[in-house]
C-alpha cells in the first residue's frame, strides 16, 4: 500500500479521502488528551487540534501512538478532515476563548454541522451562543465535560436532560 506521512507524523493511506475523523476534539490539555484516547478506545477516529501546534505532534508521538488518532495544524485542516455532519468538540477556558474559536471554526462548516462546548461556559452565554449558530444552521450543544486525570469522563446533565434523542444520537461518540 502506498503511504504518504500526513504533518502529524500518522500515517495515512493516499488514496483515503481527506475526510476521515468521526470527531474533532480542541484541546489536549490533561482532560481533552484523555477524551481523546477514550474515544479512540471506542472505535472512533478522532482528530486532535491545539492552537499549539506542537502538542499535536507530541500528543500524537507519544501518548497516541499506535492509534488512529490523526491530528490537524488548522482549524481548515481539521474542518476537512471530518466526516459530515461534521461535530467538533471543545475544551477551551470558558468565556472569550470560546468565542473566539467559535468564530475560527465556523467559516470551515456548513448546515448541519456540530458544535460541542466540553468545557464549563456560564449558561447565558451557551443560549446566547446556541441562538447565533442556529441562525446559520449549525447546532451548538453546551455540554460540560468532568472527570479529571484519572477518572473516567463524565459528560454533565445538559444532554441528558434538555437535548431531544435526535440531537443526542447525532452527538454521540464515547
Amino acid at each position: 500500500m502506498d503511504v504518504q506521512p500526513d504533518c502529524t507524523c500518522n500515517y495515512l493511506p493516499k488514496n483515503m479521502g481527506e475526510a476521515q475523523a468521526d470527531i474533532a476534539v480542541i484541546g489536549l490539555a490533561v482532560m481533552g488528551q484523555n477524551l481523546i484516547l477514550n474515544m479512540n478506545d471506542h472505535g472512533f477516529t478522532v482528530c486532535a487540534f491545539n492552537r499549539t501546534v506542537s502538542k499535536v505532534d507530541d500528543f500524537l508521538a507519544n501518548e497516541a501512538k499506535g492509534t488512529k488518532i490523526i491530528g490537524a495544524h488548522s482549524i481548515e485542516e481539521m474542518c476537512k478532515k471530518l466526516k459530515r455532519p461534521r461535530r467538533v468538540m471543545m475544551l477551551v477556558k470558558a468565556g472569550a476563548p470560546v468565542d473566539s474559536m467559535i468564530d475560527a471554526i465556523v467559516p470551515h462548516l456548513e448546515e448541519g454541522d456540530i458544535i460541542i462546548d466540553g468545557g464549563n461556559s456560564e449558561y447565558t452565554d451557551t443560549n446566547r451562543r446556541y441562538a447565533n449558530l442556529e441562525k446559520r444552521g449549525i447546532l451548538y450543544v453546551g455540554c460540560g465535560v468532568s472527570g479529571g486525570e484519572e477518572e473516567t469522563p463524565i459528560v454533565l446533565k445538559t444532554l441528558d436532560e434538555f437535548v431531544s434523542p435526535e440531537i443526542k444520537q447525532k452527538v454521540a461518540i464515547a
